[in-house]
């Protein structure tokens, strides 16, 4: 991992070398990680921004929809000039004007179980923004098998819900939260049941936050724990998940040190 930097480069990320915690090392490390982000809506526009900010080295970026005006309202990444073009490259170009220094690569396509397991192991580490159970349960199955941290967001209406999954080490993962057994349905989707804008901001921002974390080595990780928000209420909730030792995703994964 190569410690020098460009004078422009020293400017860009002053503010993060600063921080004994990151400090000139983290930078470096940060510089040469890779992130693959699952959907470049809501929740992926925050992420993508914050993490091509803080100069993740790559970024990946999955989605197989363009960009529409009723999308603006939330997902800042795009602007009124992208309606009508793919959301990866609409966010690829954002990314680049950002932050010149980092890689955007562009998946504009459906995940399925015969291409997730190859795209996940091209990245250190997973952040998945997708709106419907299936594409969380092939996520969540592939970065089990890989042993790659997996940060999943999750909104509806005024609330939204986070966490970590790497249950190799400890807690669960996304299916022994929802398992399939239960017969989990898919939700309303935003266009159905509406979405306050800026809770997929907050929420974004901290799946962004948990995954620079998870990159670094910084702090307590979100991993066991769920956090939820009522925007309303203005209330943060974080409750203990537990392992389900019969999971057939994740069962043969745990209490085995990476």
């Amino acid at each position: 991992m190569a410690l020098e930097f460009t004078e422009a480069e020293i400017q860009r990320y002053s503010r993060h070398i600063l921080l004994p915690e990151v400090g000139g090392t983290g930078q470096a490390a940060l510089r040469a990680a890779s992130v693959l982000i699952i959907g470049a809506g809501g929740l992926g526009s925050p992420v993508a921004l914050y993490l091509a900010a803080a100069g993740v080295g790559r970024i990946g970026l999955v989605d197989d929809d363009v960009v529409e005006l009723s999308n603006l309202q939330r997902q800042i990444v795009h602007v009124t000039e992208a309606v009508g073009v793919r959301k990866v490259e609409s966010a690829r170009a954002r990314l680049e004007a950002l932050n010149p220094e980092t890689t955007v690569e562009t998946w504009p396509m459906r995940l399925t179980a015969e291409t997730v397991d190859d795209l996940v192991q091209r990245y250190d580490l997973v952040c998945d923004g997708c709106d419907n159970f299936s594409t969380r349960y092939l996520v969540n199955a592939a970065c089990v098998k890989a042993r790659k941290p997996l940060v999943s967001a999750a909104v509806q209406r005024f609330e939204g819900q986070l966490s970590t999954f790497r249950p190799w080490q400890d807690g669960p993962c996304y299916h022994c939260l929802y398992p399939e057994t239960d017969g989990v349905a898919e939700g309303l989707s935003c266009g159905e049941a509406g979405v306050f804008g800026a809770v997929t901001g907050v929420m974004g921002t901290l799946q962004a936050t948990e995954a620079l974390k998870e990159l670094l080595g910084l702090g307590t990780s979100l991993a066991g724990r769920l956090l939820m928000w009522d925007a309303l209420a203005t209330r943060f909730t974080t409750i203990a998940l537990r392992r389900d030792p019969t999971c057939p995703v994740c069962s043969a994964e745990q209490d085995v040190s990476a």
